[in-house]
């Protein structure tokens, strides 16, 4: 007996809930057994996940906060995934957009806040747009592998980012801490009900409800789409696209690189060494998990935030590294795409004569 492997023609609305929550489940017990053999008690450690971030309405706050960056890089990456256009850059682009935002801060000040946002939120997007937009075009007009540049440019943009800090832009009171000296009031974000929750929120909430419109009801999601799918039958149906590709990693750039500023209007109050914390990378994670579906990058950001914020906890009750933490997103990463293939597929057990049968060369084939 030989196991065959067959595409399904059809997925019920069954099968679309259940494998998921299996995957999810899987996940968890997995975890759990990885936290057993670090010496902790996996109830426990749960326990306090959900206690520490859920629990009160710091916790619940704090959630929120890691969200904000998860779901904006979340949507940039969807957006270019979409047309399978690989932006592993998103962590670099928040930098440069951070960087640029703070250049605005120190050479373009003005008091009034209004204007001072605005200019570091076109300075923030264009500079994380331009810094994607050079693997894109290398992308489409030489068929340069985006994956390697995009993760290439990451790495300049931290040593750029580790330049100014360590650097020119040093504050000197920091007493020697990469660090920049903390932006006015003017060029800070609002926060609201006394919380850490900042203005971000808001982009968060709108970016998307946006790109849900614009790639299910627009032309040009359309082509995103078409090209996504079947680039070849975009070409033939006359879509430009080199355009496309310069025009996706453009935008998706911006919206990273609008999220470092959030972050450090928001949130940092001043640029400094490490200020990501991951979110870039971990955004590859939440745009594969809600399959690429932009309301859905929304719920798996928070479920996101759950986990860091919880794995902060961690640290100090059960002395886990934040490591560990990322491992368990890992475990939902792989779980939740191998439920994917499921989905997709299914494996059938083939007799021996069906088996003969398959590997029987067809009419007119040669023997």
């Amino acid at each position: 007996m030989k196991l065959k492997i067959e595409p399904r023609l059809s997925s019920s609305w069954r099968l679309s809930v259940f494998i998921p929550v299996f995957s999810l489940a899987a996940a968890l017990f997995s975890g759990g057994v990885f936290l057993y053999f670090m010496g902790v008690s996996p109830f426990q450690a749960y326990r306090v996940i959900l206690t520490a971030s859920l629990g009160d309405a710091y916790g619940l706050s704090e959630t929120v906060v890691k969200a904000i960056p998860l779901t904006m890089t979340g949507i940039a990456v969807m957006l270019s995934f979409t047309m399978l256009i690989w932006n592993i850059g998103a962590e670099g682009q928040i930098f440069v957009g951070a960087i640029a935002a703070t250049a605005v801060v120190r050479f373009f000040y003005t008091d009034s806040r209004a204007v001072m946002l605005i200019m570091m939120f076109l300075a923030a997007g264009a500079a994380g747009g331009i810094w994607a937009t050079i693997a894109g075009f290398m992308k489409a007009k030489w068929s340069v592998n985006e994956i390697i540049t995009t993760l290439m440019l990451n790495y300049i943009a931290m040593n750029l980012l580790n330049y100014f800090v360590f650097g020119p832009w040093r504050d000197p009171s920091s007493l020697g801490f990469p660090m920049t000296p903390p932006f006015p009031d003017a060029a800070r974000l609002p926060v609201f009900w006394g919380t850490r929750i900042h203005g971000g929120l808001i982009l968060a909430m709108i970016l998307p409800l946006l790109f849900w419109f614009v790639l299910k009801f627009t032309r040009w999601g359309y082509e995103i789409r078409v090209m996504g799918e079947n680039p070849r039958a975009a070409g033939f149906a006359g879509m430009n696209y080199l355009w496309n590709v310069v025009l996706v990693m453009f935008i998706s750039g911006a919206i990273a690189g609008i999220a470092g500023m959030c972050e450090l209007s928001g949130l940092q109050g001043r640029l400094q060494h490490g200020f990501s914390g991951g979110y870039g990378f971990t955004a590859i994670i939440v745009a594969w998990l809600a399959r690429l579906h932009p309301f859905a990058i929304v719920l798996v950001s928070f479920l996101m935030g759950i986990l860091l914020v919880g794995g902060e906890t961690l640290q100090i009750v059960m002395r886990l590294p934040l490591s560990s933490i990322m491992v368990l997103q890992g475990l939902i990463l792989f779980f939740v795409l191998g439920g994917e293939f499921f989905r997709k597929y299914k494996i059938r057990a083939v007799g021996a004569e069906e088996a003969v049968h398959l590997h029987a060369p067809q009419s007119g084939e040669e023997k």
